[in-house]
């Protein structure tokens, strides 16, 4: 477990980095309270992982190991590109910002739209399918609102945003990497 909690911390933290939902919570820290704007996060962040984990343990009990690795590797390879690519704020994202709903819960419910399908939630379902499911569950989740937790303290005190290239540029190397040493792992 505790293997699967600090690996998971950390690859999700720096996946975090410079991720479209970093910005959000960036961009909401600028008009909203810290302490609102971190509980939705949470929320919506635990029930997103928890649902990527039970995914990821389901694949894991249906899989030999060895293809487990290899598939885990090739996707954090894909997840290298992704970063690299980069995520932007949509007109979806902005439009969740202005709603006049509460703000725990706009935040909750734009996280949680955002995060689905996205490269976290990808790596949080394949390091579930190879590690235990609590472990990677606490880990991603809390990796996760961390680095969120770093934008909202950025956006609250500076106002500006981390500098995006080099953040992509080493989340990136950080994927590939894992990505290379799952793969070879699978086909030793």
């Amino acid at each position: 477990m505790i293997d699967g909690l600090w690996l998971s911390f950390g690859l999700i933290f720096v996946a975090e980095l410079g991720d479209k939902s970093q910005l959000m919570a960036l961009t909401f820290a600028t008009r909203y309270r810290a302490s609102t704007i971190l509980a939705a996060i949470t929320v919506a962040t635990a029930v997103v992982h928890l649902m990527s984990v039970a995914f990821g343990a389901m694949i894991g009990a249906a899989l030999p190991t060895d293809t487990i690795s290899v598939l885990a590797g090739l996707a954090f390879l894909g997840f290298a590109v992704w970063t690299i690519r980069g995520d932007e704020l949509d007109e979806d994202d902005a439009r969740a910002r202005r709603t006049s709903r509460s703000v725990f819960f706009t935040v909750a419910v734009a996280f949680f739209l955002a995060e689905l399908g996205d490269k976290t939630m990808l790596a949080t379902v394949t390091l579930a399918a190879d590690h235990g499911w609590l472990g990677v569950w606490l880990g991603s989740t809390i990796g996760m609102v961390a680095a969120d937790a770093l934008a909202i303290v950025i956006g609250q005190q500076l106002g500006a945003r981390l500098p995006e290239r080099p953040v992509k540029i080493g989340a990136a190397i950080t994927f590939a990497v894992f990505g290379i040493l799952l793969v070879a792992d699978g086909l030793a």
